[in-house]
């Protein structure tokens, strides 16, 4: 795709639209403000917030300016999340709500798209049910977003664009991003695991790595503009380049980024402990710049749970890649994602997840009670335990992952990180050690951006207080 019309495979014309829809703007009749407004809310994963990204990168070439108040925006765009069912219900509630602007602002385009919209029944419900909303489309096709807007603001019809495709790889979009000093990298798209409790391979297709000479260039163009941190995103980061002539597989990338000059972090996220190797482990301990700092979702601690899972791989595979990684690098700390109530569970089943936690010593867990997704294979299992005991063993989790989280933060009481001081929230400051530890410091606001050589003071379960030694 060449990077002046970024046109894809189809002969899409990207340039082409962006001066139509900046047109279509320019043309309003008179006493209409000649820059239109958007307003773009974003549900879910790092993901998204990178499309969104390059969503108002488009947008901002287009013409657009941008608000956080939905009533001043000509163009509102909920890009969508399905992980979970709480998640497509938050959007319905929400975008119910935009009826009424639609109402007094006729003029105003309302539009979703991402990971929700993909679906082909929410599509349909959308349809049928929120006539209001006049321009969906799918995650393939974010790269053909001028086209589709311009399509939405001068047709007669509403615009769904939602093919079922796995998608191909469009670079130099333009992207606007949110942050000053931490920016998001997409390495990859979409996941071949079909776990059978995920929508995700669904709606956002086939594993499709990006060439690593593209991902380091942006690397050093972000470096170059003085980002800190860098967060390489994929849906399993772990098996990049699979499949790829190019011969560079992920911890070949982390070593290529790392050498890359310059003062910053590397993280990434998410991935799967199938593809977690022992040379994976070895690379980090020998990059500096990778942060010490691991995700690695292990959803439940039974070997049973995991097979109707499809997660392909054991407690005891788990354990000992946790027990390899301290062995090469004594300071990860390790975080994870854990499913409790899966179809079939059991107390033994769930005991065992309980176990798992306590010998791994998570500094944090991101727990979900399982939610059914249409399409899933998960959705056809019995499922015979009641709502009420998914809860309370949900519970029972977070009190012992407290217990857990209290006493490691306790252990880092008198000891000296470096940290990037991240926020400013009401009377402090929040800086993050490399092992993605939060700590509350005090400082003036200024500090926001800067490395800061840190001193724990005391601890909380999940949030330790610390002074600011020095900064840099």
């Amino acid at each position: 795709m060449s990077a002046t019309n970024k046109a894809g495979d189809n002969g899409y014309e990207y340039d082409h639209f962006v001066e139509r829809v900046r047109s279509f703007y320019e043309s309003r009749p008179s006493g209409e403000l000649s820059a239109p407004i958007a307003h773009v809310r974003t549900y879910g994963c790092q993901q998204n917030v990178s499309d969104s990204e390059r969503i108002k990168g488009m947008l901002a070439e287009m013409g657009f300016g941008f608000t956080e108040n939905p009533e001043h925006a000509d163009l509102i765009l909920f890009n969508t999340c399905a992980v979970r069912e709480h998640a497509e219900d938050r959007v319905f509630g929400n975008v119910g709500a935009l009826k009424n602007i639609k109402r007094r602002r006729p003029q105003t385009l309302i539009a979703l798209c991402g990971c929700m919209v993909q679906q082909e029944h929410i599509a349909e419900k959308i349809k049928n049910s929120y006539s209001f909303v006049g321009l969906v489309f799918g995650t393939h096709v974010i790269h053909r977003f001028p086209e589709l807007l311009f399509n939405a603001l001068t047709g007669e019809k509403r615009v769904f664009e939602i093919p079922d495709e796995s998608g191909t790889i469009v670079e130099d979009l333009p992207v606007r991003r949110d942050g000053k000093f931490k920016a998001w990298l997409s390495i990859m798209y979409g996941c071949n695991n079909f776990c059978t409790y995920c929508i995700v391979p669904h709606v956002r297709g086939r594993e499709r790595s990006r060439q690593p000479e593209r991902i380091l260039d942006e690397a050093r163009s972000l470096i170059e503009e003085g980002y800190k941190e860098i967060t390489l995103l994929g849906q399993n980061v772990n098996s990049y380049g699979h499949g790829e002539t190019h011969g560079v597989d992920f911890p070949k990338l982390l070593e290529q980024i790392n050498s890359i000059p310059g003062d910053f972090w590397i993280r990434f996220m998410t991935s799967h402990p199938k593809d977690a190797t022992h040379r994976l482990f070895d690379t980090i301990s020998k990059c500096q710049k990778v942060e010490r700092h691991f995700h690695l979702p292990f959803q439940s601690g039974s070997n049973r749970i995991l097979k109707a899972m499809n997660r392909r791989y054991t407690r005891e595979q788990y354990l000992e890649l946790i027990d390899y990684a301290r062995s090469v690098i004594p300071d990860i700390a390790f975080t994870s994602d854990v499913i409790v109530g899966f179809p079939g569970e059991t107390r033994s089943d769930f005991e065992q997840t309980l176990d798992l936690i306590r010998r791994v010593g998570f500094s944090s867990l991101f727990t979900f009670i399982y939610s059914p997704r249409k399409g899933t294979p998960a959705t056809k299992l019995p499922d015979d335990v009641p709502i009420e005991q998914k809860t309370e063993w949900f519970k029972e989790m977070m009190q012992v992952q407290e217990q857990t989280a209290a006493a490691r933060s306790a252990q880092m009481v008198g000891t000296h990180s470096r940290a990037l001081i991240e926020n400013a929230g009401d009377g402090y400051l929040e800086a993050r050690l490399s092992d993605n530890t939060v700590v509350r410091v005090q400082g003036d606001e200024s500090l926001v951006g800067h490395w800061a050589l840190v001193e724990i003071t005391s601890s909380g379960n999940w949030i330790l207080n610390g002074r600011i030694v020095s900064v840099t």
